[in-house]
């Protein structure tokens, strides 16, 4: 059910934020799980992990089939549908992975956990703005979330191996922790969708317009493919390429992993801080990719420890600060009426990246872990690319 923001009291908001951001908590682990876990799902489907990135690769799948559906139909027809859809696909993603022995059958559940991600993403980002009358600054609070999963999943499957405990209690997590939240979620209600008000939002649709406004938007959409890729390349590839080519033990790799979540985590706060602070998103923007691509040189040439450590954290701390939930923010502000279709296209090229960069790794891997990388330097050169143009068309419109 959906009501109008005046009729939800500060309790009843707060209640609805805790359960949205404890989705992306779940969502963070979903994230990183079968990529956390390629070894065992490799052993367990006797298959190679080139293979293994394979499936991962039916995510993307899922996110491309499902984005511009959900977007467009959580416009039309309920938030909290497109919220509790997006729990109950994770959910039999999370029980189904582990259990299965049969490749394709994998590779579904891998697409499920695609249209999930589609699914929150349509319910969630729209509510949020929704409800704070227009203002986008909370939705990069859920990347905060998103980054204690990818912080808490590392831990636990190293546990996990070290105990020689089945890897799968890694996906129960989540179906424990999303059965409770459905508990929590279903008596909830949510604002009403697409909800204008607010000067700010219109005064910004109105000052953008013409070339500028074309320009800001194929620059943004290109941004849901570059930002998300960066990511994504990092956080599968950075465990083996710390084992392979820095020879560092399981424990360490895996640490590199969770220093990026801190970082995020970090990143989160300040960038939350600093938008507070009417800090302009553009310049954002330009500032956190040119931070991130500093990061991975410094990972790719400095062999040492603590060298690759911090650059770790730094990464964690720019390229998943929430600077691609700013980026959906100045597109939903350039079209504050079509919330949900702005974001099912923004996280449909999103989805692209998901889909292909598996592939493409997986490709690289072939030729060495440091190619592998340096593709990730080539997604933090566009990411700047597209902040500068961005930027430039923001001035001219």
């Amino acid at each position: 059910m959906e009501i109008a923001k005046n009729q939800i009291d500060t309790t009843a908001k707060r209640r609805l934020s805790v359960s949205l951001y404890l989705n992306y908590l779940v969502h963070g682990m979903g994230l990183i799980v079968l990529a956390q876990n390629m070894n065992s799902l490799g052993t367990a489907w006797n298959q190679p992990i080139k293979i293994v990135s394979f499936v991962i690769s039916g995510i993307g799948i899922g996110r491309l089939i499902s984005y511009l559906i959900t977007g467009f139909l959580s416009d039309k027809i309920s938030r909290k549908f497109f919220v509790e859809l997006g729990m109950f696909c994770y959910a039999v993603f999370a029980l189904g992975m582990p259990m299965t022995k049969n490749i394709w059958i994998a590779y579904f559940f891998a697409i499920l956990a695609g249209v999930a991600n589609s699914s929150l993403d349509a319910g969630t980002y729209t509510t949020f703005v929704e409800m704070n009358g227009g203002n986008g600054a909370y939705t990069i609070l859920i990347k905060a979330f998103v980054s204690v999963g990818e912080f808490i999943l590392p831990i636990l499957v190293t546990i996990l191996a070290g105990q020689g405990i089945w890897f799968g209690w890694s996906f129960m997590a989540m179906v424990i922790l999303l059965a409770i939240n459905f508990c929590l979620i279903l008596p909830l209600k949510f604002p009403v969708a697409n909800q204008a008000d607010g000067s700010a939002v219109n005064e910004r649709e109105s000052e953008i317009k013409g070339v500028a406004k074309k320009v800001m938007t194929g620059a943004l959409v290109v941004y849901g493919y570059s930002s998300m890729a960066l990511m994504i390349w990092f956080t599968q590839w950075i465990t083996m390429f710390a084992q392979q080519t820095m020879h560092m033990s399981d424990g360490a790799a895996h640490f590199l992993l969770s220093l990026y979540s801190i970082g995020s985590i970090t990143g989160v706060l300040v960038l939350f801080a600093l938008l507070g602070r009417n800090v302009k998103e553009s310049r954002l923007l330009l500032i956190v990719n040119a931070i991130a691509l500093a990061a991975l040189l410094v990972i790719m040439q400095s062999g040492q420890l603590l060298l690759t450590q911090v650059a770790s954290f730094a990464f964690g701390f720019s390229a998943a600060s929430g600077i691609m939930q700013t980026g959906l923010t100045i597109f939903m502000k350039l079209y504050p009426t079509h919330r949900g279709m702005i974001t099912g296209v923004f996280y449909f090229f999103g989805s692209i990246a998901s889909f292909t960069v598996p592939i493409i790794t997986g490709m690289l891997s072939d030729i060495s872990m440091a190619a592998v990388m340096a593709g990730d330097l080539v997604m933090a050169g566009i990411g700047i690319l597209v902040a500068v143009i961005v930027l430039l068309a923001e001035k001219k419109g």
